[in-house]
């Protein structure tokens, strides 16, 4: 890595940093009892619409002719979707508590909302000999769904015990970025240490088995320590269960491959359409999505995994 790019990378990063900082410590100094997570929306919209424009642009380079603006238009209404329930306390009502839909589902409303709004700016463009319209419509779902559901489990987690704990669910949404981020960097300096056998050379050359081993122990350490320090630090004051002893062993594991799986899978649009990285918002250190891949991929199984009590 040369100077130059190295000086990117740490800017980049420190700029990145306190900004995140920032907005977790407003959400949890100055939590909103009605509007559980409102201070990280920004940093939700960042990650979500910048990840968006980073994945259409593949696609196009990739040769699919997508409209940008809507797969921004259908990402933004699939991510902010959980955020729905939230409109009644805003407005000084109660969210009536036998709502078929629930909390969670109003993803799926938004999830089939965005595939026909896709569909229909497709609808608007065609003019009787425009092909290619399957496509770019199964690519424009794509982005919506791959991108948005996970973000919008990001808002479930974050409202997670919010009726007890204001602030359970931002330690829960820390814990899952603390594994799922020291997983990658516990694979990187474990596979550059000791890396002699290849994981997935056709997708990552530089990725090898000892990596994701010293990921993966790296992972069980951070949640550990989350489980048992972070978590009842900020999401329950003065102490609380931290789930069963063996969480550890689960949470770090499940995340570490989920990640894992998500860094592959940007790799994989990244070779299929010729790039290197995924865009240059973050000089040095790529895309948006360059920062997000793992996350999206770890959401979903740290939701189901904190719904089912082993973070206490």
């Amino acid at each position: 890595m040369s100077t130059n790019n190295l000086a990117a990378r740490l800017k980049s990063s420190a700029v990145l940093i306190a900004a995140l900082v920032t907005l977790g410590y407003l959400d949890l100094a100055f939590p909103h009892p009605d509007l559980p997570g409102v201070w990280l929306l920004p940093a939700l919209l960042f990650f979500s619409l910048g990840t968006a424009w980073d994945v259409t642009r593949l696609l196009i380079v990739s040769g699919r002719p997508l409209s940008t603006q809507i797969c921004l238009i259908a990402t933004g209404m699939v991510t902010l979707s959980t955020c729905v329930p939230l409109l009644w306390p805003a407005c000084g009502m109660v969210y009536p508590v036998d709502c078929k839909i629930g909390h969670s589902g109003w993803i799926a409303v938004a999830a089939v909302t965005a595939v026909f709004v896709v569909m229909a700016n497709e609808m608007a463009r065609y003019d009787g000999q425009r092909r290619g319209a399957i496509e770019r419509t199964m690519a424009g779902a794509f982005v919506a769904l791959y991108i948005g559901m996970p973000m919008a489990m990001l808002v479930l987690i974050r409202q997670m015990h919010a009726d007890d704990s204001p602030t359970w669910g931002l330690s829960a949404v820390l814990s899952m970025v603390a594994i799922t981020k020291s997983a990658d960097a516990g694979a990187y300096f474990a596979g550059k240490t000791l890396g002699r056998h290849k994981l997935i050379p056709r997708l990552s050359p530089g990725k090898t088995w000892e990596g994701a081993i010293g990921g993966m122990i790296t992972a069980t350490i951070v949640a550990a320590i989350c489980l048992r320090h972070l978590i009842p630090a900020i999401g329950e004051p003065g102490g609380g269960s931290a789930g069963p002893w063996w969480s550890a062993l689960v949470l770090g594991p499940v995340l570490m491959i989920a990640g894992l799986l998500g860094d592959l899978a940007e790799s994989l649009i990244k070779r299929d359409a010729g790039a290197k990285d995924s865009g240059d918002w973050l000089p040095g250190l790529g895309g948006v999505w360059d920062v997000s891949d793992s996350i999206l991929a770890a959401t979903m199984p740290a939701y189901v995994l904190f719904a089912a009590g082993l973070a206490g």
